[in-house]
């Protein structure tokens, strides 16, 4: 027992041991910079999953492990740790410091409630709706960033107002029946044991019609330590937060510029096929859009059953009115909102900031019209997202917000100074410097596998599908581009993969696009991990969730999602591009050795 207790308490460092040590044998038994990178992406990817290591201290062993293995040079993967991601997610915390510290975000999010309702069903869907219209034209991290906040302040809101519903209700019906003092002591006694065993608050799952679950204890935020008041409210934080990450995601399928990977195919397509002239804005919404609307709704569905579970009843209010806790819930809310007051100044110029970054964002360079980054063509592609975040994020430090006063000898108070939006202090507390080193480990690995070969080893194991029907190769290669994005960056995975499987396509005489559509969509299919891309990162640091959460969550949405690009490419999306023949302007070649 005792040695069984003594594997308990050191089982995170026995498992640190036994991943490294047992795979070690691939890189020494195969002498090769693919079998050594390997190694490394099988060490980190185990430990990220497990959580043995913190998630941000594993992300830094691709900096230890690279050079030693000569992989890649330290200075090199020292500057994969910090990339232009790194600096729009600075600008927008700079945006989100203000926000919370002005209470902007509690203005939105207790109207946004009072609009929608406090049904989480509902308010998710709402959520998820508005995100993935933002990231057609936005960035998915951008759009990830911005209304987490607001969505979090909308979780915890709900979170305070059913509590205090509940307290209310306590108290309502303690005094009722100290009240009834002509009722017999023992019927009376009975009676409000029972009122109480239906309104006090538990530790597990509750419903309005007092069916109680069993006894669970309820988690902890990882971030601030808090314990959840019951498990319902925890289940409720994490589903939040998948649905901004997922439809972040989502959204960013339905526009040639939503996502880089959709960018880097259209690059690719139009250099390898200039005759085709198929693809554009108009035709890639047309064939993307529906894929999206029935993903989204779909993954809606999947994670409001594995969190909440999924009642019509209770959705669509059937044969019951209001509960007395809907309408606490609804009151108090509304009594929140009234507090606020007017807007004031503050958050009337964060608010401006706030449209300002999502309009020159949407503005830069929209792909259906001119946008302002025409003005810098001289410097194609110098001026990014993180420009403008970064412009937009300075001004927070510039903009007065008060006046500072100070009292002089003579008892006068004078004006000596103003205090901006925000100080750098201020933006520290709130800049998730562990989450950008996951990030950073996240390029690192995608830079270790590029060089090493390891992802064109990877792509290479593709060539002998052209035996197989073409269901089958779009459904393999499909799973696999699924499943390498999530170790790897998306847009390094589609660089890699796009060469390998165009020549694949013209060797078994079939239409490139029944191969490449499939692929590009699914390369964003990176709903697994919180270094997959991103969103996943961002929502992760807020605490609520933990690996195992995202891997069940994301495993479901990622099975939904190749489905329904499956769905696409034999129904509307063949129709549209006429799949079915070889076309005119792809190559016809009767052996082609894919390299």
């Amino acid at each position: 027992m005792k040695l069984l207790s003594n594997i308990f308490i050191y089982r995170r460092l026995l498992l640190i041991a036994i991943t490294v040590l047992g795979f070690l044998p691939l890189p020494l038994i195969i002498h090769s910079k693919e079998a050594e990178c390997a190694y490394v992406l099988i060490v980190v990817a185990i430990l990220w999953v497990t959580e043995a290591l913190p998630l941000s201290v594993t992300a830094l062993l691709p900096g230890l492990m690279f050079p030693i293995l000569g992989i890649l040079p330290s200075t090199h993967v020292a500057s994969t740790y910090f990339k232009d991601f790194h600096l729009l997610l600075i600008g927008v915390i700079c945006l989100a410091t203000s926000i919370e510290k002005w209470n902007l975000h509690r203005r939105i999010a207790l109207r946004m409630v009072m609009m929608v309702g406090v049904n989480p069903a509902w308010l998710t869907l709402g959520f998820m709706s508005s995100t993935a219209f933002l990231s057609m034209w936005l960035s998915n991290t951008s759009t990830a960033a911005m209304v987490m906040p607001i969505v979090e302040a909308v979780s915890q809101q709900i979170i305070s107002a059913e509590a205090e519903a509940e307290v209310n209700q306590m108290t309502y019906i303690n005094e009722a029946a100290s009240a009834g003092l002509d009722i017999d002591e023992t019927a009376m006694g009975q009676e409000t044991k029972q009122k109480k065993a239906k309104t006090k608050p538990f530790p597990g799952y509750s419903n309005d019609t007092g069916e109680i679950s069993s006894k669970t204890e309820t988690g902890k935020n990882s971030v601030t330590g808090k314990k959840y008041r019951s498990k319902k409210d925890h289940m409720m934080c994490k589903l939040m937060c998948l649905c901004i990450a997922y439809s972040s995601t989502i959204g960013g399928l339905t526009t040639i510029t939503g996502t880089s990977t959709n960018l880097i195919f259209t690059e690719h397509f139009n250099t390898r096929y200039p005759d085709c002239q198929c693809l554009n804005f108009g035709s890639w919404f047309l064939f993307s859009f529906p894929a999206a609307i029935i993903i989204l709704l779909l993954s809606w569905i999947w994670l409001q059953w594995l969190f909440l579970g999924f009642n019509f009843k209770e959705m669509f209010n059937c044969g019951k009115t209001r509960t007395a806790k809907e309408k606490a819930c609804a009151a108090v809310i509304k009594q929140e909102y009234e507090k606020l007051g007017p807007m004031r100044y503050q958050e009337i110029m964060t608010l401006i900031l706030f449209i300002a970054m999502a309009l020159l964002w949407f503005s830069r360079d929209p792909g259906f019209v001119t946008g302002w980054s025409v003005l810098f063509a001289k410097y194609s592609g110098f001026v990014t997202d993180s420009t403008v975040a970064l412009i937009i994020g300075l001004l927070f430090f510039l903009i007065p917000a008060k006046i500072m006063t100070k009292t002089t000898s003579t008892g006068e108070i004078v004006a000596f100074d103003y205090s901006p939006l925000i100080t750098w202090k201020e933006f520290q507390s709130f800049m998730p410097w562990d989450i950008a080193i996951l990030v950073g480990g996240g390029f690192a690995l995608a830079d270790g596998c590029k060089e090493s070969g390891l992802s064109l080893w990877i792509g290479n194991k593709l060539s002998p599908l052209g035996s197989l029907p073409i269901w089958l190769v779009i459904l393999i290669s499909s799973l696999l581009v699924t499943s390498l994005t999530e170790v790897a960056s998306n847009p390094a995975t589609v660089t890699i993969l796009l060469p390998i499987l165009s020549p694949l396509a013209e060797a078994i005489h079939v239409n490139p696009l029944y191969i490449l559509l499939p692929s590009t969509l699914c390369t964003s299919f990176a709903f697994l991990l919180p270094v997959a891309n991103p969103p996943n990162a961002i929502v992760f640091s807020y605490g609520h969730l933990k690996v195992i959460d995202m891997v069940k969550a994301g495993l479901g949405v990622n099975i939904l999602g190749v489905a329904v690009v499956m769905l696409g490419m034999f129904t509307w999306i063949s129709t549209m591009f006429d799949l079915e023949t070889y076309p005119p302007w792809a190559p016809t070649i009767s052996n082609v050795t894919v390299p």
